[in-house]
């Protein structure tokens, strides 16, 4: 085999892994390179955030609220009718008793709606609207995450992003900047 001709088949072997890489990523991500986003874009549907994030509408009541006891999760994380069914029933949430008063409920219940996931993995209201029991959360975590690692003391429960994603409260939920603690 001549020199030119093995260097033609390295070549033509690159492209197509790395064509085989963009097409596992396209599926992942609908084509934009990640599997998330935060905020708008020009590829949301309707550009109203909804792939989800942070959007820079978010009411300061929502990281106030919602985040002295959990991360202030991304609204685009579920779909609308899953934060008005979360937020009409806040007297039991998940076996505790978040209530607020009325002017903040309305506010962040707007927020969330606003920026809901609209995209085709969040297009179905999840199992009691956990995140967790989402279709795309367990296709990521369930075939990478050993079961016994989400009761490490160091992540505590599959709820905790920011135990294994460091930038999830910034929405880098880049699986290429994931670290599993011990």
């Amino acid at each position: 085999m001549s020199y030119t001709h093995t260097i033609l088949k390295t070549t033509l072997v690159i492209l197509l892994g790395a064509g085989s890489l963009q097409t596992a990523l396209a599926d992942d991500d609908e084509g934009s390179g990640r599997w998330f986003k935060w905020g708008n874009s020009e590829h949301d549907e309707g550009g109203r955030g909804s792939r989800g994030g942070m959007a820079s509408s978010a009411p300061p009541q929502y990281q106030k609220e919602c985040a002295s006891c959990h991360m202030a999760y991304p609204a685009g994380l579920l779909p609308a009718g899953s934060w008005q069914h979360l937020m009409g029933t806040l007297d039991q949430h998940f076996g505790n008793d978040a209530s607020l008063d009325a002017a903040s409920a309305s506010a962040i219940t707007q927020y969330l709606t606003s920026n809901a996931g609209s995209y085709k993995r969040v297009s179905e209201m999840p199992p009691q609207d956990r995140i967790t029991q989402s279709y795309w959360f367990t296709r990521k975590h369930d075939k990478h995450v050993n079961a016994s690692t989400w009761s490490r003391p160091s992540i505590g429960s599959r709820s905790n992003c920011v135990a294994c994603h460091q930038g999830a409260e910034q929405g880098n939920f880049n699986e290429h900047s994931v670290r599993i603690p011990g």
